[in-house]
C-alpha cells in the first residue's frame, strides 16, 4: 500500500514536469519560428536569434541557407514538444492505470513516442551536419549546443530503447487479455 502511494506521488511530479517541460518547449518552438520569419523582414533579428544565437553570418551568406537551417531547427522543437504532449496527453488518459499499466493505448503511445525520438535523433543529425556543412563554406555558425540540435545518437538510442520497451507492452498486453479471458 505504501508503494503505491509514493508511486502515485512520484507520477504526480512528473505530470507536472511535463506540463513545465512542455510549456518551455513550445515557447521556444515558437520562438523559432516567429524569428525564422521575422528575420526575413528585418535582418538585424537574425543577430539576436532564438536564446541569443548569432545566425548573421547566416543570413549574410544566403537567406536559403539560413531558412533550411532555421526549419530543421524548427522541426527538431516541433518534435520535442510533441514528445511531451503526448506523455502529458498519457498522463491524461482514462485508460492508464498504474495498477494494470499493459493496454494498447499505452502500448501504442509508447511507439508513437519512440517514432518522435527517432524523428528527433534523424532531424537533429541532418541540422549539425547541415551546420557543419555551412561552416565549411567558411560562414561562422554557433556551436550546435547552442542551436539545440547536438545529441542526435542520445535521441536514436532512446527511440530503440523505446522500441524494445513497447515490445514488452505489446506482450504484457497480450498476456494481461489473455489473462482476463481465462479468470
Amino acid at each position: 500500500m505504501d508503494f503505491s502511494i509514493r508511486s502515485k506521488t512520484i507520477l504526480q511530479v512528473l505530470h507536472v514536469l511535463s506540463w513545465i517541460i512542455f510549456i518551455g518547449l513550445c515557447i521556444e518552438a515558437g520562438g523559432i519560428i516567429f524569428n525564422s520569419v521575422y528575420a526575413l523582414n528585418k535582418p538585424i533579428v537574425a543577430e539576436h536569434f532564438w536564446n541569443n544565437t548569432n545566425l548573421s553570418a547566416l543570413y549574410a551568406y544566403d537567406k536559403g541557407h539560413f531558412m533550411v537551417q532555421t526549419f530543421l531547427l524548427s522541426i527538431v522543437a516541433i518534435l520535442k514538444a510533441l514528445l511531451f504532449y503526448l506523455i502529458i496527453k498519457l498522463f491524461n488518459n482514462k485508460k492508464f492505470s498504474i495498477e494494470q499499466p499493459f493496454s494498447k493505448d499505452v502500448t501504442n503511445m509508447v511507439f508513437t513516442i519512440g517514432w518522435l525520438c527517432l524523428g528527433a535523433g534523424f532531424f537533429s543529425g541532418y541540422a549539425s551536419g547541415y551546420a557543419t556543412f555551412i561552416e565549411k563554406q567558411g560562414v561562422d555558425m554557433p556551436d550546435i549546443e547552442n542551436l539545440r540540435v547536438g545529441g542526435a545518437d542520445v535521441w536514436i538510442f532512446m527511440a530503440v530503447a523505446l522500441f524494445v520497451v513497447g515490445q514488452v507492452f505489446k506482450k504484457g498486453t497480450e498476456l494481461q487479455t489473455e489473462n482476463e479471458l481465462t479468470v
